[in-house]
């Protein structure tokens, strides 16, 4: 009676790890981004609730910025918003593209689209 082995060879455990360790530093390199463009996510109804309650369009963006530089975003600035009014209700919306360095001059480009409507 013969044995039959099955398993992977030391070729696949290779490539197999190869595969894992990219995914592993893709999903590293956008963690920052992402969370970045939650906390964008967050603070804009925050700021457009102020702009309900009478805040004037600079007034919005320098809290926007304010709270913008509380939670380390760099790639949007207040006045990057597009502010608008819809129904007797402050709309704010944020189109943004983000490039995240992979390795060597591989990068990976994410675009963002946010708004304070949920």
């Amino acid at each position: 009676m013969k044995n039959k082995q099955s398993g992977l060879s030391l070729i696949s455990v290779l490539i197999v790890g190869a595969f894992a360790a990219f995914f592993l530093l893709l999903g590293f390199r956008t963690v920052p981004a992402v969370n970045e463009y939650m906390s964008i996510k967050r603070i804009l109804p925050l700021v457009a609730e102020e702009g309900d309650n009478g805040a004037s369009m600079s007034q919005m963006r320098g809290s926007f910025n304010r709270r913008a530089q509380i939670d380390n975003i760099e790639s949007v600035r207040g006045e990057d918003l597009i502010i608008t009014k819809q129904g007797g209700r402050v709309l704010i919306e944020i189109e943004y593209d983000r490039t995240v360095p992979i390795a060597g001059n591989v990068s990976l480009l994410i675009a963002f689209d946010a708004s304070s409507a949920n």
